[in-house]
């Protein structure tokens, strides 16, 4: 049950595109939306036994065989998604409640009643002051996920992780989880150049490590996330950055600092998008902050998506995480890496149909590769 609640972290929650149903009570503008999603997973692995998170090994890209199949969720969960808006006074005031639950289980029979309630903030500001946020929803460092392709499909279809929760995109083969956090936030206006910023604190979290016992916990400091984006003429950029101190709980074992840097971009010329992002940093982890304890890493992602027609785009993204050391958190895994490539067709306003196909590939440090191939057929709705 342990591992099934840290597995639960990795789901992610996204409503672009959502076709809310919008009503008015009082001063308040109430919109209720949400997502529901399945798709037809169905992999193989082959290769050599890889330790550590080995996202394309046998024991997590297959769940443990050699092949295996699943109806489930992709990279989103189902969600029910329900926010307020008002003007009051001098500011302008938005509540949002996000509850997300996932479609696979391995049996029939049992209750489906695992609910996350992901998201839970405030906000209050106006053009001049910006915007502060109190509350729970996801990090700013890692958001490179929301312009994912996968991100409304399944990228790597690790098995071991969809069912009861989600697929993982192109988490940990090509950057580490944005997160969700209680957090108080500040995002400052927009200027005419279109520079933004902003910056949070954050609840400290202990390490997740799926596979080993935690070994770190947090204390007094927060965690602090910021970054700096521009945007303008069918360009973005962002410049990002996160660090929290972790305390070690094993006697005579060292605390350490997480610290990392982000940077990255998107292109837009008609029909054809461009993405590319970099991580690095000491205590990113593969999947979530400090996974792997104090371990340096770096994680690259690349992405080109061409819309063929107004209804399809068809699109190609490769991400890898590396590892810089091999200390005990790695469990000697070296990179993780996966290519997808998937085409998307709007079947109307709401209804996406996809198709993804891709290597997932895992290395240890000992020259060991695992090999996972996938292939993903579905489709998702925003309502």
């Amino acid at each position: 049950m342990k591992t099934v609640f840290m597995l639960g972290a990795l789901a992610i929650a996204g409503t672009q595109g959502a076709q809310a149903v919008d009503f008015k009570a009082g001063d308040w503008n109430v919109a209720l939306g949400g997502i529901v999603n399945a798709y037809y997973t169905q992999v193989s692995c082959s290769g050599d036994a890889v330790g550590g998170l080995a996202l394309g090994g046998k024991g997590l890209g297959c769940g443990g065989e050699n092949n295996r199949t699943t109806i489930g969720n992709g990279l989103l969960p189902n969600g029910l998604v329900t926010s307020a808006t008002s003007r009051q006074g001098d500011y302008d005031v938005k509540a949002l409640i996000g509850i997300y639950n996932a479609t696979a289980t391995d049996s029939a029979i049992a209750a489906n009643s695992g609910v996350d309630v992901r998201q839970a903030y405030f906000t209050f500001g106006n053009a001049d002051m910006g915007t502060i946020k109190l509350g729970r929803d996801n990090g700013i460092f890692g958001s490179v996920i929301f312009s994912d392709m996968t991100l409304i499909g399944a990228g790597a279809p690790v098995q071991a992780t969809q069912r009861g929760r989600v697929t993982l995109g192109h988490i940990g083969a090509g950057y580490s989880y944005v997160g969700y956090y209680g957090q108080i936030a500040y995002s400052a206006p927009k200027s005419a150049s279109g520079i933004g910023f902003d910056v949070a604190l954050l609840s400290p979290v202990a390490d997740t490590p799926l596979l080993t016992a935690p070994g770190y916990t947090s204390k007094t400091s927060p965690q602090m996330q910021a970054q700096l984006s521009y945007a303008g003429g069918g360009f973005k950029g962002w410049l990002g950055a996160k660090s929290q101190k972790f305390s070690a709980t094993a006697p005579g074992a060292r605390d350490f600092t997480m610290s990392g840097v982000e940077v990255g971009a998107s292109y837009q010329a008609g029909p054809l998008g461009v993405v590319t992002n970099f991580q690095g940093g000491k205590g990113l982890g593969i999947l979530s902050d400090a996974d792997q304890g104090d371990n340096k890493s770096k994680a690259y992602f690349v992405q080109a998506t061409y819309k063929a027609t107004d209804k399809l785009k068809v699109g190609l993204s490769y991400g890898i995480s590396r590892n810089d050391d091999n200390n005990v958190g790695t469990g000697g895994l070296k990179s993780n890496a996966n290519l997808t490539a998937g085409a998307y067709y709007s079947l109307n306003s709401v209804i996406t149909l996809v198709g993804e196909i891709g290597q997932t590939r895992s290395k240890a440090y000992a020259g060991g590769e695992g090999k996972m191939n996938g292939v993903s057929l579905g489709g998702i709705i925003f309502f």
